[in-house]
């Protein structure tokens, strides 16, 4: 998939001091971890994994993990005040919102936005704010890890290149392979 991601639509966050907007996180690689606190498999790996890769990269500022907590079924059992004790539970620091109520139906918001087949997802999305993975289900550690890390360096060769681009003469020499040496007179 390679579709602009679309704006999340949540109501409350646990573990941010505000809400958190894809707008403002471009520049960074997203990882979004959409998941239900009755779901076992988000549960037994999906969760972990995300908070793993949360705590991996939560200095770095290059990587910015987001739990998704959005519900389309068990509505009375997965209340604020129950989320919060799993959070408390299961020691989360990764920023987790609350995906807003389907206007006309029991799939969430930006459930509905981004076509999720349901819990857990992951969506990788590039610092351009492109989805590069929109995965349902158990994603392998080695291949989230690969990916996020593929979409670090990239981010990291783009900002190198425009470096160095930066350092060249205007004598036309720079081109996308890089910047020529000026030639030197001999000694």
């Amino acid at each position: 998939m390679t579709d602009n991601a679309p704006e999340l639509d949540t109501g409350r966050w646990f573990n941010a001091s505000g809400p958190l907007t894809l707008a403002a996180l471009r520049g960074k690689v997203v990882v979004l971890h959409a998941f239900q606190m009755l779901c076992p498999g988000c549960v037994a790996h999906g969760t972990p994994q995300a908070e793993t890769l949360h705590r991996m990269f939560a200095r770095s500022g290059e990587v910015v993990v987001i739990g998704l907590h959005t519900v389309f079924e068990h509505h009375a059992a997965m209340t604020e005040a129950a989320l919060e004790a799993f959070i408390h539970e299961y020691r989360l620091t990764l920023p987790v919102g609350v995906d807003r109520p389907g206007e006309d139906g029991p799939i969430p918001r930006t459930m509905r936005r981004y076509g999720m087949r349901g819990t857990p997802s992951t969506i990788v999305i590039d610092r351009d704010g492109v989805v590069r993975e929109h995965a349902f289900g158990q994603v392998d550690d080695l291949a989230l890890g690969v990916l996020v890390g593929s979409l670090v360096a990239a981010s990291a060769v783009s900002t190198a290149r425009a470096e160095v681009s930066g350092r060249c003469d205007d004598t036309g020499g720079c081109d996308d392979t890089g910047c020529p040496l000026p030639a030197t007179s001999a000694p």
